[in-house]
């Protein structure tokens, strides 16, 4: 195991990620980020912008030799998604990321490691502070709170940059080019229940279900993980039908773009039940571990002891609750029939959480078709409805669009054959990437997304190639050499 990240190579973005993952940067905390960014551009005599939303940017001049190339706009986000282990003490606005090297991966301790979009993040401040690189005009684009809600690319002004080209360094799969993107929407739905006292005759207990692995919900939703929230309320709707369990509270995920891995409720049993409900908690156990052995085998449920809560819900609201859950899609609704292997509509049933007499629930729908998208609205909508909660999406941004002539596409394709002898594959992204809105904002970019290799993101298994990210730093180094003139 090695701790001290900074002395890979490329030793000049890993220093600067081994210095991301020391300042806590999660979605809508990004200031000492922002100001790290900043003091990085001013300390190198580069023009440091600061725009209202808080995205920062900064240009270099081209190199000698290279002032008739198109600009090109580096672009990354400086947010982080954080996630925890549930025995990991850890806060994300104060605490740094116990980041190490382990068998060729950087990985974190118990938590996330913010590779998505740190690497990205890393390698643009790498090309601004180089001395020997080749390139034309490049502005460095740095987005805030691109995991919740694409607040910095939503704000961006037209006009502020200069660039042709847009290069997003947000993908996780070395070897591949991205020229297209899935566009999402945030469905939210409430239950308001009334709080009854708690029946006598019954037993406090909790049921808990974690070890699943969760991970990033459109790039991993293909992968048919288990879902916390689903899985617990399947459980729910067997004990309460069978064993007539009373729900007093319910926690489930954290975070609407991250695959639950976690679930927690407390219930109320009759007493006369007990020994029956542990027998079911024990039999849903073993069917989960059945289903889901290939892709879950960390997976845990247990029945525990619990405090006596104050209340629980009333029946009538608690089974409308469980029968929604039960009902909502979630998953893979459907796969692309253009680009085989993409996905091309999906549904994240993301948090499920009870608090002051109301149930939040939280689920981000992706496709790449619009019409797709708003037909599983309208699903949603029908069954929470249907349920008594009130409804409602937001938060919806586009896709992008591939386009199969781009001149950044050739010229990256050329690039990578002539290094490596063959040619990277084209692909299209099951997730948001922010080139999407970008594009809006600025419709003459030439657009396109590379990375090195991230598994698990948007989960604390989170993990970056270390060989990848020396391939898309030359990568890199090599396209901007290469950019064709204007």
């Amino acid at each position: 195991m090695n701790k001290n990240i900074a002395n890979l190579e490329p030793q000049l973005l890993w220093s600067y990620f081994h210095k991301l993952t020391q300042i806590p940067r999660p979605s809508k905390n990004e200031g000492n980020a922002i100001s790290f960014v900043e003091k990085e551009g001013k300390t190198l005599g580069l023009e440091t912008i600061t725009d209202e939303a808080g995205n920062v940017i900064i240009r270099k001049p081209a190199t000698p030799g290279m002032e008739k190339a198109k600009g090109v706009v580096l672009q990354g986000h400086l947010d982080m998604v954080p996630q925890k282990n549930s025995d990991k003490q850890h806060d994300f606005d104060k605490d740094p990321i116990e980041a190490f090297e382990e068998d060729g991966w950087v990985k974190a301790n118990g938590t996330t490691l913010g590779a998505d979009n740190g690497i990205g993040v890393a390698a643009a401040l790498a090309v601004l502070a180089s001395n020997n690189l080749k390139h034309g005009p490049v502005e460095a684009l740095f987005t805030i709170d691109e995991e919740t809600g694409m607040t910095g690319a939503n704000a961006l002004q037209p006009g502020i940059l200069q660039g042709d080209i847009l290069i997003n360094m947000d993908s996780e799969d070395e070897g591949e080019l991205y020229v297209g993107c899935a566009g999402g929407t945030d469905a939210n739905a409430i239950f308001t229940y009334m709080e009854e006292e708690f029946p006598e005759n019954h037993v406090p207990k909790k049921i808990s279900l974690t070890g699943l692995k969760g991970g990033h919900s459109g790039m991993d939703i293909v992968l048919e993980r288990g879902n916390a929230n689903k899985l617990l309320f399947r459980l729910l709707k067997h004990l309460v039908a069978h064993e007539q369990v009373r729900l007093s509270t319910i926690e489930g995920g954290s975070l609407r773009n991250a695959i639950p891995r976690e679930a927690f409720a407390i219930i109320a049993i009759p007493e006369s039940k007990l020994a029956d409900v542990e027998q079911a908690v024990e039999g849903y156990k073993n069917i989960f571990i059945n289903e889901l052995k290939s892709v879950e085998p960390g997976l845990s449920l247990k029945l525990e002891d619990s405090d006596k809560p104050h209340f629980v819900m009333d029946e009538m609201t608690q089974d409308d609750l469980i029968n929604a859950i039960q009902g909502c899609p979630n998953g893979v609704i459907r796969m692309s029939t253009e680009m085989p292997g993409l996905v091309e509509t999906s549904l994240n049933l993301a948090i499920v959480k009870s608090h002051n007499k109301e149930v939040e629930v939280k689920a981000l729908i992706r496709s790449s078709v619009d019409t797709a998208k708003e037909d599983v609205e309208s699903t949603l909508e029908s069954i929470f409805l249907l349920a008594g909660s009130h409804v409602w999406f937001d938060g919806q941004y586009p896709g992008w669009k591939p386009n199969m002539d781009s001149e950044i596409l050739k010229t990256m394709q050329t690039v990578y054959k002539d290094k490596w002898g063959k040619t990277p594959d084209i692909k299209a992204i099951h997730a948001g990437l922010e080139c999407g809105i970008l594009g809006n904002a600025y419709p003459n970019w030439d657009m396109i997304s590379f990375g090195p290799t991230i598994n698990f993101p948007h989960s604390p298994d989170e993990k970056v190639n270390v060989e990848t990210v020396q391939k898309f730093w030359d990568f890199l180094v090599n396209t901007l050499e290469n950019i064709p003139a204007k």
